[in-house]
């Protein structure tokens, strides 16, 4: 039985599925609309589909390294009960080596990499949603590499190995001590884990971000009714105090409370044999900048039944 355009896009409508598998699951039915959506529930793209509309905030965040070169990847899912599931783990860890091998940041790019084990990783996810029966999400890739020296992994409050809610990644470029400089490097990664650096210096930090502080401080100044040459500096020394407790470099080493990182750096040279340049790092947090949902669990079951919600309590 032939089928039309607009049978592939009534399907599409139905299932929510992609138009390639409409077609397919149209020309494998003979045309027949109802065949062809069981068949698209049958192999879960349909529910994948539905799926994605809603809000996935939870999840894992995975580090892998080899070599000189590391990747950090962000897979999310809607509860944090799946990321305890090992099929769910299982996908992060393999995603993230075919991530390391990439060679880049893409996300649509990692989703057409070949899977480890067959198929891609797109096919993969998909089936992985169609089986736990939630959304998941490849969100986010950050690869950093050295020409010569390490490149140090640290999850903050493991999941299993590799995986967690927090993963950092740093850089180290030196010739000096491999073992060295990797106990360094752990010691940045925990403290990049609970500082939060935006960035690895003042010169890199978001220009809209310092322009949004000193406007902050632009009008805490106003309100002191001092001289207009004492608010200006007033602003400055807010915006520079502001550079200087978000870049990684400037940062108070929380391992003492009282150094410098990028002096911590530079004094680690000694241990390690040779000059030391902290190049790059990564910082992913679960979830981090994602709006969450929240749900009027009342009012959503009054909808259900019908009926109207109550008033909320004053």
């Amino acid at each position: 039985m032939a089928y039309t355009a607009s049978d592939v896009k009534n399907l599409r409508e139905r299932t929510g599925a992609g138009m390639m598998d409409c077609k397919k699951a149209l020309d494998e039915t003979g045309g027949e609309m109802e065949a062809a959506v069981d068949m698209l529930r049958a192999k879960g793209l349909a529910a994948a589909a539905k799926k994605s509309s809603r809000t996935a905030a939870e999840g894992l965040v995975g580090v892998a390294v080899s070599g000189t070169k590391g990747v950090a990847l962000e897979v999310n899912s809607e509860t944090d009960f799946v990321a305890k599931n090992e099929q769910f783990q299982d996908f992060v860890r393999k995603t993230t080596e075919a991530a390391l091998g990439l060679g880049s940041d893409d996300v649509e790019a990692l989703k057409a990499a070949a899977y480890p084990g067959g198929g891609t990783v797109a096919d993969t996810l998909t089936n992985s949603v169609a089986t736990i029966g939630e959304n998941q999400q490849i969100r986010r890739i950050r690869s950093v590499s050295v020409t010569n020296g390490v490149v140090v992994p640290y999850i903050h409050n493991a999941a299993a190995p590799n995986l967690g809610k927090i993963g950092v990644l740093v850089a180290l470029e030196s010739e000096g001590d491999k073992a060295a400089l990797e106990a360094l490097g752990k010691q940045i990664a925990m403290h990049i884990a609970a500082a939060f650096p935006l960035a690895l210096d003042a010169d890199r930090l978001d220009p809209e971000m310092l322009d949004r502080e000193r406007k902050i401080a632009a009008e805490k100044a106003a309100e002191s009714a001092k001289p207009a040459e004492v608010q200006a500096k007033m602003v400055d020394g807010a915006v520079a105090k502001f550079a200087k407790e978000n870049a990684l470099l400037s940062q108070v080493f929380v391992m003492d409370n009282k150094t410098p990182v990028a002096q911590v750096v530079a004094a680690a040279a000694k241990d390690v044999g040779a000059p030391v340049v902290l190049k790059d790092y990564v910082r992913f947090q679960l979830g981090e900048g994602i709006e969450k949902k929240v749900s009027d669990f009342a009012a959503e079951v009054a909808e259900a039944a019908g009926i109207k919600a109550p008033e909320p309590a004053e």
